[in-house]
């Protein structure tokens, strides 16, 4: 069975913030003197801590989407939304100069409503598999 290319799409996404927060975490542990000597607001290692956090999160979100979990599309929703809360949190407590807030808006609204929509894809075609092939007792 084939999955739908928006779930393809979706299984990209996860992949990009995952490698984009394993990034986060080996750059955090191989600079952490250099981020140190700096003083940023946020210690290299509460930067390595999140950046583990949020990979081992899209390691499973992916693995879930891979494989077909049924729980996998309630997974998707709720750290999406997570994601975007730690995010707007970290970008207003930690980075000074904020630039492009009306950018940065625009991007999350759009990510947020394409994880809406493999949400309701996903959900949808569970709904279908169940009311075509119902259990037999």
């Amino acid at each position: 069975m084939k999955r739908p290319f928006i779930v393809t799409l979706a299984g990209g996404l996860v992949l990009i913030f995952t490698a984009w927060n394993i990034l986060r975490l080996w750059t955090s542990l191989a600079w952490s003197a250099a981020l140190s000597e700096y003083s940023l607001r946020i210690s290299p290692v509460a930067s390595a801590t999140i950046g583990f956090t949020w990979a081992i999160a899209g390691l499973i979100t992916w693995w879930g989407l891979w494989r077909r979990k049924a729980w996998n599309f309630k997974l998707l929703v709720v750290l999406a939304a997570t994601y975007t809360v730690w995010y707007w949190c970290e970008r207003l407590l930690w980075q000074n100069p904020r630039p492009n807030v009306p950018f940065a808006v625009f991007v999350n609204l759009v990510l947020f409503v394409f994880i809406y929509f493999v949400w309701k894809t996903i959900s949808r075609e569970a709904y279908e598999r169940n009311t075509e092939n119902p259990k037999v007792e």
